[in-house]
């Protein structure tokens, strides 16, 4: 490999790490909690450290990419510090396929490799977020309203054929669940002693189904065929489904692919369940509501 293509490799690696080191910087300002702030600086210095080991190669400064250090700033502000972080660490995976590449003719980039996969990765571990110790009470809320609603929603499209007694039945149906999915959630984790707040976990339950539930209902208030309004529901679920797994998947470093086809298969089954029960309700109970 030539001297120049060298210095072409430390610049691109330069870039990113500049880029690295500005987005933590920011977002350790950009917090309050003590902890979070003192992992984000120290993450920080470990990338501006990389950057000199690439300028030393270079011998030039090379700036950040202004574009990536805004989203993944905007990113950590509006969606969590660790659900930014890990995506960025996911994108950085390409760079370290380059890094494999180069490592014989540049030996600096096998310490820095190293340090990213260790360091940088264990200390994302130590990140605390209230919205992540949640996370199981939020999906529990997601899930019920997901397969159940869009469950019921079927099973009244077929049986009521009128969309505005459709959007009240759902409604009824989803705020009367979601006080019962709250109280459950409550009760449950102030048994098991859980390390979280019974109270904040009933109240992140309970919001994530009325949220999916105003979601699904909406087509029905919004539309008059009530045919066209069930399949709107059912792609706003798979919607909520795909948004909310890979939100998990990203910040809790698991597996987006089978998590989200497992769900959407679950809701879409009983979904079909119940559109045929209601048109057994329809057809052969004499109970039709037109």
């Amino acid at each position: 490999m030539t001297r120049e293509e060298l210095v072409k490799h430390a610049k691109l690696f330069q870039s990113e790490e500049i880029t690295g080191y500005q987005v933590y910087k920011n977002l350790a300002k950009s917090t309050n909690d003590k902890n979070n702030k003192a992992v984000l600086s120290r993450i920080a210095g470990e990338e501006l450290k990389h950057y000199s080991i690439f300028k030393q190669v270079s011998g030039v400064d090379v700036p950040p990419k202004k574009s990536k250090v805004w989203f993944y700033t905007i990113c950590g502000k509006l969606l969590g510090l660790t659900f930014a972080l890990r995506l960025m660490e996911r994108e950085e995976e390409n760079i370290q396929m380059v890094y494999e590449r180069i490592i014989p003719y540049m030996p600096e980039v096998e310490a820095v490799k190293k340090s990213e996969e260790e360091h940088e990765d264990q200390l994302i571990e130590l990140i605390q977020e209230e919205r992540l110790n949640y996370a199981g009470s939020i999906v529990l809320g997601l899930n019920d309203a997901l397969v159940e609603l869009t469950g019921a929603l079927a099973g009244f499209s077929l049986a009521m054929q009128n969309t505005k007694l459709i959007a009240v039945a759902g409604l009824i149906t989803g705020i009367a669940a979601s006080l019962s999915m709250a109280a459950s959630q409550y009760l449950s984790v102030k048994t098991e002693n859980d390390q979280r707040h019974a109270g904040k976990s009933a109240l992140y339950t309970g919001l994530a189904y009325i949220f999916t539930v105003a979601i699904l209902i909406a087509p029905f208030l919004l539309l008059s065929n009530y045919l066209m309004a069930l399949v709107i529901t059912l792609l706003l679920a798979i919607a909520i489904i795909f948004i909310f797994n890979f939100y998990i998947a990203v910040a809790k470093n698991l597996n987006f692919k089978n998590r989200f086809i497992e769900m959407v298969v679950i809701s879409l089954s009983v979904s079909a369940l119940t559109f045929v029960i209601g048109i057994l309700v329809r057809n052969y109970m004499g109970i039709p509501v037109d």
